[in-house]
């Protein structure tokens, strides 16, 4: 088996030359480095990854924990963050939390046995006091889409309470008063927030929240589906809805559309995300920018500063949703 010896002999370098390159140090030439690239791939040598770690006190690996590891929010998060990281050299290890307590502190568990520089954590069921205590250890954490007053430095989210805001007062300024509702779970946080967003824009617009109105989904298309045939049952008036994200908006259009109604025109709908295949549907869903891509980066950026120093690394913790108008609300024009 080659040895680091053997491909500094080949290469004509010294060790420590080799040992920059194998760390990505900017110092080696692009000339030396190839020098011993192609040494390397002569000899078949392969870093000792677990030598390295045991050198340097880094596995140069971070552990990243989300709610879950399918659909169209989670997967353009994950890759900026495996894109940032892969560029400063590091590699990440994904577990899912699935949103249940339990298997969050599992994941964080099982996240730092196997010795990871930083956790990433996107969590949502376990408490404050968990993560502050955490933040206290000797891990450092940064945590995405979730604010805590007393680790704020260590934390990447966007205001989800204006979000909801700005969501339901474009409803209202097209002159809606009989607002539906579709929640996110409530025991979450971004879903809590958005909510009382909601009901912040009613009351600036002296309108009422009706509970009737309101129906709590999972942030899954199918609870949209259920939600508007739920809605449609009561029989109550409503002109307008205001859907806590994309997906159950998708899944309520839907219904809408096989009972022959027509969006706008009968019912407007605004979503939130803005992920990208309501942008192809008709009518394109009118939404709230939810950069999770970019709070995906910020978090890995984060970590090359904190944990690796990286010198180029700037951070955003902080983003503002903005409103990405579309052709999905309009004018009320008739009355559920």
């Amino acid at each position: 088996m080659a040895t680091i010896y053997d491909v500094s002999v080949l290469a004509g370098v010294s060790l420590a030359t080799v040992s920059r390159v194998m760390n990505n140090n900017t110092k080696v030439s692009e000339k030396t480095k190839q020098k011993v690239l192609s040494a390397m791939d002569q000899l078949g040598y392969r870093p000792n990854t677990i030598a390295q770690s045991l050198a340097s006190s880094r596995s140069n690996s971070v552990g990243v924990l989300v709610s879950q590891l399918d659909g169209p929010y989670y997967g353009p998060m994950m890759t900026e963050i495996e894109t940032a990281l892969r560029a400063g050299n590091k590699h990440v290890i994904i577990a899912a939390g699935h949103s249940v307590e339990s298997q969050e502190k599992d994941g964080v568990e099982f996240l730092m046995s196997r010795g990871c520089d930083a956790l990433i954590l996107d969590v949502e069921a376990v408490d404050d006091e968990y993560l502050i205590k955490l933040h206290q250890g000797d891990t450092p954490i940064v945590l995405i889409n979730r604010y805590i007053e007393e680790i704020s430095d260590s934390c990447v989210y966007l205001d989800n309470d204006l979000g909801g805001y700005l969501a339901t007062k474009h409803i209202l300024s097209h002159g809606h008063k009989d607002i539906a509702y579709i929640s996110g779970p409530k025991f979450k946080l971004d879903a809590q927030d958005r909510l009382l967003g909601h009901k912040r824009a009613l009351k600036e617009f002296d309108v009422e929240f009706d509970e009737q109105l309101c129906f709590e989904g999972d942030f899954k298309e199918h609870s949209g589906s259920l939600a508007m045939e739920h809605l449609l049952s009561v029989k109550k008036t409503f002109t307008a809805v205001v859907c806590a994200n994309d997906q159950m908006a998708s899944g309520a259009i839907a219904v809408c559309l096989e009972k022959g109604m027509k969006i706008p025109d009968e019912l407007s709908f605004v979503g939130y995300d803005n992920i990208p295949f309501p942008q192809y549907i008709s009518p394109k869903l009118t939404t709230i920018n939810n950069p999770i891509h970019e709070m995906g980066k910020m978090a890995a950026f984060w970590v090359l500063k904190h944990v690796y120093n990286d010198p180029k690394a700037s951070v955003e913790n902080t983003f503002i949703p903005t409103l990405i108008v579309r052709d999905s609300a309009t004018k009320p024009d008739r009355e559920f």
